[in-house]
């Protein structure tokens, strides 16, 4: 196995990359080789952590949208009040 830091944040990334050529893929569309690579790696990734990047991509993704919503619904409260 290739010695790789195991950052989740590297992870998310490879999986966006992967996620967008996999697109490119289905559609018949020519893929580069930067992203022929992407999906290569995304493929050689275990389970565990390609689990771990899409959970943390979701919480993620969960948490700055309830954070913005909080923000929007809070300011128009004060505003009401």
């Amino acid at each position: 196995m290739v010695d790789e830091p195991t950052e989740i944040f590297d992870d998310i990334y490879l999986g966006v990359r992967a996620g967008v050529a996999g697109r490119k893929q289905r559609r018949g569309e020519a893929l580069s080789p930067e992203e022929r690579e992407a999906l290569g790696r995304w493929e050689r990734l275990s389970t565990w952590r390609k689990t771990l990047a899409i959970g943390g991509f979701a919480l993620g993704t969960f948490g700055l949208g309830f954070a913005l919503g909080g923000l929007v619904f809070s300011r128009s409260r004060k505003a009401n009040a």
